[in-house]
């Protein structure tokens, strides 16, 4: 089952740049596409992929890779931010999470786009100002700084977008092939977040 909620009809052409963000996964995979124009961030999309209704893994990975492929063909953004695999103890969990997120950089990659990769923690660092912050502080904190007025029910959805909107945070250079954005300011608490940060949470 595929969800999208366009939250904002506009025209692609409005925005300099397209960011599709991706949080890759085996049950659902999240997503969120943010436009940006000049300083300005606006939230396109976002939504979530749920493949639990697959048995076989091989249907799942397939399914990841035509979702990823709509969403590009339908947004054409310029580059994709996707979240690195969180290294647990389940070998195997570990092993098709790597494969799901490796079948979407595909995706990205057949249409030669520049691909970024982020740690989990750094996310939430870019977003929030704490690496240990929860979905859900995350989520909060994207509905502050792009004015939507429903939370999602799946937090990946949220989690996808956070990655698209860690990436537009970055000063990452362009460029073809998988990369690991680095910030040159890093926060660390919500009140020195709060305070570089301010324009993104008060602009209206």
């Amino acid at each position: 089952m595929y969800l999208c909620s366009v939250l904002q009809r506009v025209e692609i052409s409005d925005f300099d740049k397209i960011i599709l963000g991706i949080d890759p996964g085996t049950n659902i995979m999240g997503y969120g596409i943010i436009g940006i124009n000049q300083s300005q961030i606006s939230l396109l999309s976002i939504g979530v992929v749920k493949l639990d209704k697959f048995d076989d893994h091989a249907l799942k990975l397939k399914h990841i890779f035509e979702r990823v492929t709509g969403l590009i063909e339908s947004y054409k953004p310029d580059e994709m931010a996707i979240e690195a695999p969180f290294f647990g103890k389940n070998v195997q969990s570990m092993l098709k999470l790597g494969r799901a997120q490796g079948v979407a950089i595909a995706a990205g990659l057949m249409r030669n786009m520049p691909i970024f990769e982020y740690q989990p923690r750094k996310i939430k660092q870019s977003i929030t100002g704490s690496g240990n912050a929860s979905k859900e502080q995350v989520s909060d904190m994207l509905q502050k700084i792009l004015k939507f007025e429903e939370i999602p029910t799946y937090l990946d959805a949220t989690d996808g977008l956070a990655a698209a909107v860690c990436h537009s945070f970055q000063f990452a250079p362009r460029g073809f092939g998988l990369k690991t954005g680095k910030s040159k300011a890093k926060s660390s608490s919500w009140e020195q977040f709060a305070k570089i940060n301010s324009e993104r949470i008060n602009k209206k």
